[in-house]
C-alpha cells in the first residue's frame, strides 16, 4: 500500500509539473475568462469604483504608516536572512528557491552534471562528504616540555586548547593502550595516566610505573640440596612511561631525547616478546599491535630529536629506515617529516622522488604534499620570473606548469599563502590538524617558509599568482576544480583547535547573497522615506509629482536637477533669494 501510494504521488507531481511547465497560458487565459464571467456577480466594477474612491481620500499619514511598515518588515526579513546566513552559511530564500520551487517550476540542476563530468585527477576524494571534517595528528608536533612550555614561560599563553590536548589524550589511549594492561602494574597506571587532565598528576603517574618496574622480585630456585639460592629478575620497564616523561616533563630536546633513548629498549624488547606470541590468540595480538605503536612512535620521536638538534642526515636515514620497517602504518604520515628533513638538506631529487610515491590518487593529500610541488615546480622557473615579461611575451610551459601547481595547492589550502607571504603572524602550530584549514596552513608554514625562502624568487611566483587561483574557479565555497568542494566547517573546527589569541583566517570570505544585499537596501530606501514622508509631507509630495512628471514626459533625457527644483520653487511659491549690488552691476 505504501509503494502504490508513493507512485500515486509520484505521478501527480510529475503531471503537476508538466502542466505547470507547459499550459501555464491556458491557465492563465482560463483565469481571466473566470472573472469575466463572474464579474457581474462579484461586483468588480463597484468594487474597483469603492477603492479608488478610498484612495483618493487616503492622507499622507497612511503612506508614512505604510512605507513604515514595510521598512520594519523588511528589516525583520534581513535580520532572519543574516542569522540563517551566520549558522547555514547560505541564504533561507535562495535555498527554498532552489530546493523547493525551482523543481515544481521544472528547473534542472545543473551541479550535478557539471561535478560528474569535470576531468581531474583527484576523483576518488570527490567521494568524500563535504560535512565530515576529520581533524588528524599533526605529523610536525612540538614537545610539550620543550617547546609548549616554553613558550608559555616566556609569554604566558597557552599554545594549545582543551580541545586539541584531549584529541591527543584519546590518540594516547587508542595507539599505547590494550585490553591487557591491567596484568601488568606499569601498564595499568600508565593507563590511568592518559586519561588524566592535570599534566603534574600524569607526570607522577609516568614515575610511579617506572618505580614499580625497580622492585626486584625474589625467586628460589633449589641449586643445593642443602641450600637455596636467591635469583634476582628484573621486571621489564615501562616504555610508554618514559614517552610521557620525553614529551612533557623534559624541558629541552637533548633531555627528551635520552628518555627517548630509553624508551627504545624498553620498547624494543616488548615488541620483540610479543611479536613472537602475536598468534597466539587475541589477546597477544592486540598486545603486539599496540607494542609497534609504541616503538614506531618512539623511533619517529627520535628522528625527529635528531632534525631538531641539527643532524639532519641521521634523521632522513631514521625515518627511511622507519618507512621501509613499517611501510603499512601510513596513519603516522612519516613521509611529511622526511620531505621536511630533505627539503633542508636541498635534497631536491630525493624529494620529487618521494612526492612521486605519495601524490597519488587513492591517497588523501595534505598541504604538504601540494605546496611542496608547488615549490619544485616553481623552483625551475622563479629566478628568472619577471610579471612585466610573462604579461608581454606570455608564459612558457615551465612557468604555466609552476603556476597550475600553485593553484593547485592554493585550491587545496587557500590559507597558506597569507602565512608564506608574511601577510599574517605565525603562532605555534598545534598538535592536531584540520587539512584544508588554518590550522594545517599553520603547521606547514611553521615548518617551511624557511624552506621557501631559499629557494631565489619562489614567493615572488606565489605573490603573483596565487590569488588568481579563485578568478578560476567559480564558486570555491561550493565547486571544486582539481578537489572535493571546500568544507564549509573548517573554521568552527579551527576555533577549536587554534588558541582564542590567535585570529582564525576564514579565507575564502563567504560572499553575501543576493536577497541578503536586496533586504538591507530595501530596508534602508523605505525608511528614509517613511522619515521624509513625515518631516516633509508637502516637500515630498511635490518632489513625487516632479519626478511622476519627469518619468512621463517625452523631454526625459533633457532633464536636469535646476528643472527639478524650479517646479518645486513654483508649486511652493518659494521667492527668488535677493542678489547683492556686486552681481547686479
Amino acid at each position: 500500500m505504501a509503494e502504490t501510494g508513493t507512485g500515486f504521488l509520484e505521478q501527480l507531481k510529475s503531471c503537476i509539473v508538466w502542466s505547470w511547465t507547459y499550459l501555464w497560458t491556458v491557465w492563465f487565459f482560463i483565469v481571466l475568462f473566470l472573472v469575466y464571467i463572474l464579474r457581474v456577480p462579484l461586483k468588480i466594477n463597484d468594487n474597483l469604483s469603492t477603492v479608488s474612491m478610498f484612495l483618493n481620500t487616503l492622507t499622507p499619514k497612511f503612506y508614512v504608516a505604510l512605507t513604515g511598515t514595510s521598512s520594519l518588515i523588511s528589516g525583520l526579513i534581513l535580520i532572519f536572512e543574516w542569522w540563517y546566513f551566520r549558522k547555514y552559511g547560505t541564504s533561507f530564500i535562495e535555498q527554498v528557491s532552489v530546493s523547493h520551487l525551482r523543481p515544481l517550476l521544472g528547473g534542472v540542476d545543473n551541479n550535478s552534471s557539471n561535478n560528474s563530468n569535470s576531468s581531474n585527477g583527484d576523483s576518488d576524494s570527490n567521494r568524500q562528504s563535504v560535512s565530515e571534517c576529520k581533524v588528524w595528528r599533526n605529523p610536525l608536533n612540538l614537545f610539550r616540555g620543550a617547546e609548549y612550555n616554553r613558550y608559555t614561560w616566556v609569554t604566558g599563553r597557552e599554545p594549545l586548547t582543551y580541545y586539541d590536548m584531549n584529541l591527543s589524550a584519546q590518540d594516547h589511549q587508542t595507539f599505547f593502550t590494550c585490553d591487557s594492561d591491567h596484568l601488568r602494574p606499569a601498564d595499568a597506571i600508565m593507563q590511568k595516566a592518559w586519561r588524566e587532565r592535570n599534566p603534574q598528576a600524569r607526570i607522577s603517574a609516568a614515575h610511579e610505573a617506572l618505580e614499580i618496574n625497580e622492585i626486584r622480585s625474589r625467586v628460589e630456585v633449589p641449586l643445593i640440596a642443602s641450600s637455596t639460592i636467591w635469583e634476582i629478575k628484573l621486571l621489564p620497564k615501562c616504555a610508554t612511561a618514559y614517552i610521557l616523561l620525553a614529551e612533557e616533563e623534559a624541558t629541552t630536546i637533548a633531555e627528551a631525547e635520552k628518555l627517548f633513548k630509553q624508551a627504545l629498549k624498553a620498547g624494543d624488547g616488548c615488541y620483540r616478546r610479543s611479536q613472537q606470541l602475536q598468534h597466539h590468540g587475541s589477546q597477544y595480538e592486540a598486545q603486539h599491535r599496540r607494542d609497534t605503536n609504541v616503538l614506531v612512535y618512539i623511533k619517529r620521536r627520535l628522528a625527529m630529536c635528531a632534525r631538531r638538534l641539527g643532524r639532519t642526515r641521521e634523521a632522513v636515514k631514521m625515518m627511511r629506515d622507519l618507512m621501509k620497517e613499517f611501510p603499512l602504518l601510513s596513519m603516522f604520515n612519516i613521509h611529511e617529516n622526511l620531505l621536511e628533513a630533505l627539503l633542508e638538506l636541498q635534497a631536491y631529487a630525493d624529494v620529487q622522488a618521494v612526492l612521486a610515491k605519495y601524490d597519488d590518487i587513492s591517497l588523501p593529500k595534505s598541504a604538504t604534499i601540494c605546496y611542496t610541488a608547488a615549490l619544485l615546480k616553481a623552483r625551475a622557473v622563479s629566478d628568472k620570473f619577471s610579471p612585466e615579461a610573462a604579461s608581454r611575451r606570455g608564459l612558457s610551459t615551465a612557468e604555466m606548469n609552476a603556476v597550475e601547481a600553485i593553484h593547485r595547492a592554493v585550491e587545496f589550502n587557500p590559507h597558506v599563502p597569507k602565512y608564506l607571504l608574511e601577510m599574517k603572524s605565525l603562532i605555534l602550530p598545534p598538535e592536531h590538524i584540520l587539512k584544508r584549514g588554518d590550522s594545517e596552513a599553520i603547521a606547514y608554514a611553521f615548518f617551511h617558509l624557511a624552506h621557501w625562502k631559499r629557494v631565489e624568487g619562489a614567493l615572488n611566483l606565489l605573490h603573483c599568482t596565487w590569488e588568481g587561483t579563485f578568478r578560476m574557479i567559480p564558486y570555491p565555497l561550493e565547486k571544486g576544480h582539481l578537489f572535493y568542494p571546500y568544507p564549509i566547517c573548517t573554521e568552527t573546527a579551527d576555533r577549536e583547535l587554534l588558541p582564542s589569541f590567535h585570529e582564525v583566517s576564514v579565507y575564502p570570505k563567504k560572499e553575501l547573497p543576493f536577497f541578503i544585499l536586496f533586504t538591507a537596501g530595501l530596508c534602508s530606501f523605505t525608511a528614509m522615506l517613511a522619515l521624509l514622508t513625515h518631516q516633509f509631507p508637502e516637500l515630498m509630495g511635490v518632489f513625487a509629482k516632479a519626478m511622476i512628471d519627469i518619468f512621463c514626459s517625452a523631454e526625459f533625457r533633457d532633464w536636469n536637477c535646476k528643472s527639478i527644483f524650479m517646479r518645486v520653487e513654483d508649486e511652493l511659491e518659494i521667492p527668488p533669494a535677493p542678489q547683492s549690488q556686486h552681481f547686479q552691476n
